[in-house]
C-alpha cells in the first residue's frame, strides 16, 4: 500500500525496528543516512524509540553501531517496555504454554529454541541450525549461551524463539492457547503472549507520554511489524519487507541501504 504525503498530524514519536529496518542485512552496518535522520529527529524534539524483537540483554550489538541516544525502548516484541527515566511495562508467557513448549521440545529433541529474560537469553542447544541463521546478522549477531529449558518455568519469560518452518509453527501455537507466533525471520519464529506484539509496545509508551497514535510513525520490514504499521499513525515498509509487513503499511520506502528511513521521512515532510 502507498499513501499520500501526510501532514495533517504532526509526528511526535517516531518506532524504529532494529534488523533489517536501521541494520542492514546485506552490509550488517547502518546506514550514514539513517544515522543523520536520527540525529535530526531528535533536534527537532521528535522522540525516537528501538521497537524490536530483542531483548535487552540482546541490544548491545546493535546499539554500538547507531550512535544515537533512544529515549526508550521496546523490546521483546512488545513485551518489555521501558526508558531511562524509570518507566516499564512488561508482559510475561503463560507458564502452563512454557511447559507445553517444553514437552514439546522434548519430543523433538534436533529441535532449538532461544528462551529470552530481560537480561539473560540462551537456547537450548548450539547446532548447525542455529549458526547459519545467526551467521545472517552479522556483528549485530547477539552471543550463543546455553542452558537447560527448565529455567523457563522458574524465571520471568516473555519469548520463545524456536527455529522451525511456518507449517511446524501453526502445529506448536494451536497446542499453546495463550500465545501465538510472528516471524521476521524464514528460519524461526517468536512465540510471545496472545495479547502482545509490538503495537502494544507502542500503545504503552504513547499512553504514557499523552501522545496519540495518529502522531506516531514507525518504520519495519518483518512479520513481527505488520501489526505496528497497521496501529502506528503512519506506518512504513522498508524495501526489502515481507509481504505482509508491507500490506500493512501506508507507504513502502526504498531499501535500508538506498537512504530507506531518511527518504520516507522527508516523503512525509517529517524531516
Amino acid at each position: 500500500m502507498c499513501a499520500q504525503s501526510n501532514t495533517t498530524a504532526p509526528v511526535k514519536a517516531a518506532f524504529f525496528d532494529i534488523d533489517g529496518t536501521l541494520t542492514s542485512f546485506n552490509t550488517h552496518s547502518v546506514p550514514d543516512s539513517t544515522v543523520t535522520a536520527l540525529g535530526d529527529l531528535k533536534a527537532k524534539g521528535v522522540k525516537i524509540f528501538i521497537c524490536t524483537g530483542r531483548a535487552p540483554s540482546q541490544l548491545h550489538a546493535a546499539q554500538r553501531m547507531i550512535p544515537v541516544d533512544f529515549d526508550g525502548y521496546i523490546t521483546l516484541n512488545g513485551q518489555y517496555c521501558y526508558d531511562v527515566s524509570g518507566f516499564k511495562d512488561e508482559l510475561t508467557l503463560d507458564k502452563e504454554d512454557i511447559g507445553l513448549f517444553i514437552d514439546y521440545l522434548k519430543n523433538h529433541p534436533t529441535l532449538v529454541s532461544s528462551f529470552a529474560e530481560v537480561d539473560y537469553t540462551y537456547f537450548n542447544q548450539d547446532n548447525k541450525t542455529l549458526r547459519d541463521a545467526w551467521s545472517v546478522l552479522g556483528k549485530s549477531a547477539p552471543d550463543v549461551q546455553v542452558d537447560t529449558v527448565q529455567r523457563a518455568l522458574e524465571h520471568p519469560t516473555y519469548q520463545m524463539s524456536p527455529f522451525i518452518h511456518i507449517e511446524q509453527e501453526q502445529e506448536i501455537v494451536s497446542k499453546l492457547p495463550h500465545t501465538k507466533g510472528v516471524r521476521w525471520h524464514r528460519a524461526f519464529t517468536d512465540l510471545i503472549p496472545a495479547e502482545g506484539g509490538k503495537s502494544r509496545g507502542i500503545r504503552c509508551f504513547i499512553d504514557h507520554l499523552g501522545l496519540e497514535a495518529k502522531e506516531t510513525i514507525a518504520f519495519g520490514d518483518g512479520g513481527n511489524d505488520a501489526d505496528m504499521l497497521a496501529f502506528a499513525g503512519i506506518g512504513v515498509a522498508m524495501g526489502g519487507a515481507t509481504p505482509n509487513a508491507k500490506a500493512s503499511a501506508d507507504y513502502i520506502t526504498t531499501e535500508v541501504d538506498d537512504d530507506g528511513i531518511l527518504n520516507a521521512l522527508r516523503h512525509f515532510h517529517v524531516l
